[in-house]
């Protein structure tokens, strides 16, 4: 039978990826009781992570609110696909990136809404092939530990009321980026590739300069590139 558990997750939008709209965080977390009752046992997923590298198994599917029970095709129509997963010592770490398509960018603009996010939980559709029940009171009702997973969404009303998204990265940033790339192919002729890297090391120019601030010396080419990049910041965007 097909089981659903929300668990605690942190997402965050990472600008360094090659695509718009890619994100990472926690699809499950280890040792956390959900509202039914079960707890997810550090392994639960080894099994299955090793059928999904080897192309024994399919990967879970990136769906909005467990595809509202699949009542229509749109419903089960994936909004992303993952790209990574895997277990570490908190959980099941996963990295996706949302479709560029209307959903995707709803559920994008949700994810980010202020003052507070519109949507901000995750939820994993699963079968649970092994579990151990409770023997004391105090017990969670199962503890899984073989678990294949079937699909992985984004929801808005989590069974566990820590299960929140944190810091999502500004579209506006992703966009600027994509920007400066244009400008510089359009402009520079410059191949997306060499656009893409230059924007890439300016940027991490641009971030090394304001993490170490104003109290020191720094590289004077340096200096003068981020000056350089800074009046002109304009004309890239």
């Amino acid at each position: 039978m097909q089981q659903t558990m929300c668990v605690p997750l942190e997402v965050k939008f990472d600008p360094a990826e090659s695509e718009a709209m890619a994100f990472q965080g926690y699809g499950a977390v280890f040792g956390n009781v959900d509202a039914y009752g079960d707890v997810i046992k550090a392994g639960a997923f080894a099994r299955y992570l090793a059928d999904v590298k080897s192309g024994r198994t399919a990967w879970p599917m990136m769906l909005s609110q467990h595809g509202a029970a699949g009542l229509t095709a749109e419903d089960m129509t994936p909004i992303g696909v993952w790209t990574e997963l895997a277990e570490d010592g908190h959980g099941l770490r996963v990295k996706g990136r949302l479709a560029d398509t209307p959903r995707g960018r709803e559920v994008y603009e949700l994810l980010r809404m202020s003052p507070r996010p519109a949507l901000d939980g995750m939820s994993i559709g699963y079968l649970a092939k092994a579990w151990s029940p409770r023997t004391k009171p105090e017990e969670p009702k199962r503890t899984l530990t073989d678990i294949e997973l079937v699909e992985i969404s984004v929801v808005s009303r989590p069974a566990n009321l820590l299960a929140r998204v944190d810091g999502v990265k500004s579209i506006e940033e992703l966009a600027s980026l994509r920007d400066a790339e244009r400008f510089l192919r359009e402009r520079f002729g410059c191949s997306k590739s060499e656009a893409v890297a230059f924007v890439s090391r300016i940027n991490g120019l641009l971030r090394s300069e304001s993490a170490k601030g104003h109290d020191g010396p720094g590289d004077p080419a340096v200096d003068e590139l981020s000056a350089l990049i800074k009046r002109n910041i304009g004309a890239l965007r």
